[in-house]
């Protein structure tokens, strides 16, 4: 790392940093001994985190590759889980492999031929055509065959012999309409991706189940107040305007991003968000707290649920075994500005 010894201003840097001295980064940077392991470590994540280049005999050599499969990164909550595994990974000395999907990109399956032509030691899947009932899991079951370690999150097949990690849709849709019954709302929509996805269905199940428990309704109550379209903003919109249609007073939503479609579809019948009709996100993406109004949602553990594929890939990676079920985190209500009292 040229001049990084000799520059003040950068080992003050570092050291502020790492939480060290000056002296202790110094005596890192040039080898010198009498450093412990975990300061030694601390000093050099400082290093890479503040972006300097490693000396060249500090420099890591990689564990491994480990692929990371996405979907498209327009749903800033995928940057977010990347950002969480990515650096997991890259703590732990393996090397991740981001591959990223678009309508006019690569496949899934062609990306998963890419890895293992570049012998990747595992892969995590994160909401990719494991979470798609209508989807060909045969690949899947193809790669625990070949006993390649593989992670999924937010999905669940039952037929694959894998550890698959999610966040508890169940519980999510019964904090939301608990948060809205509680502030007097009785016709409550939900709106969501098309229902051929787990995690729409299982939204979907725990919404019908806790307005039944709350509010006494039946399912052909709930039937209008139910709209299932594409996921995005467009998607959340009409849906919005599907459920507006059904007079509801707040809705429930699969995604951040939807719930921001629900809010454009209010607006443009003059409705308020939050005075005319409460809507409720779920994911809590970054910039949520920045909307406007800021955006009552249902946060996804993300950094647990990353930690727990890797450490779940890896020790699968290195031979130990791990259970092969599925790890399920409780997400988190944010209350926030998007929602208030029924009018």
């Amino acid at each position: 790392m040229p001049g990084v010894s000799s520059s003040r201003a950068r080992l003050a840097d570092i050291a502020a940093k790492a939480g060290v001295s000056e002296a202790t980064v110094s005596r890192v940077l040039n080898g010198k001994p009498g450093v412990a392991e975990d300061t030694k470590q601390s000093v050099l994540t400082a290093l890479d985190v503040l972006g300097f280049e490693r000396p060249s005999r500090l420099r890591r050599r990689s564990a491994g590759l480990i692929g990371l499969v996405m979907p498209e990164l327009i749903n800033p909550i995928f940057p977010a889980f990347a950002q969480v595994i990515e650096s997991a990974l890259s703590q732990r000395g393996y090397t991740p492999v981001l591959c990223t999907q678009s309508p006019s990109g690569a496949t899934e399956e062609e990306y998963v031929e890419m890895l293992l032509e570049r012998g990747v030691s595992g892969i995590i899947f994160v909401s990719g055509l494991h979470a798609d009932t209508g989807a060909d899991h045969e690949r899947y079951q193809a790669l625990v065959e070949r006993r390649l370690p593989v992670v999924f999150v937010n999905g669940w097949l039952p037929s694959v012999e894998a550890p698959f990690v999610s966040s508890d849709e169940y519980a999510a849709m019964e904090q939301a309409v608990t948060h809205l019954v509680a502030l007097g709302h009785r016709r409550i929509g939900f709106a969501s991706g098309p229902e051929r996805f787990i995690v729409v269905q299982r939204k979907l199940a725990g919404y019908r189940t806790s307005m039944k428990a709350q509010l006494g309704l039946s399912d052909e109550d709930l039937d209008p107040m139910v709209a299932l379209s594409m996921f995005g903003v467009e998607g959340g919109e009409a849906a919005g305007r599907q459920l507006l249609d059904a007079e509801v007073t707040a809705v429930v939503c699969g995604s951040d991003m939807m719930a921001l479609g629900v809010i454009r579809a209010a607006r443009q019948r003059g409705l308020s968000v939050p005075g005319e009709v409460s809507v409720v996100g779920y994911d809590d993406a970054p910039m949520m707290e920045f909307t406007d109004p800021p955006m009552t949602t249902i946060r996804q553990p993300v950094q647990a649920m990353g930690l727990a594929a890797v450490q779940s890939l890896l020790e699968e990676v290195r031979g130990h075994a791990t259970p092969h079920t599925e790890f399920l985190f409780r997400p988190e209500l944010v209350v926030r500005a998007s929602t208030g009292p029924a009018r």
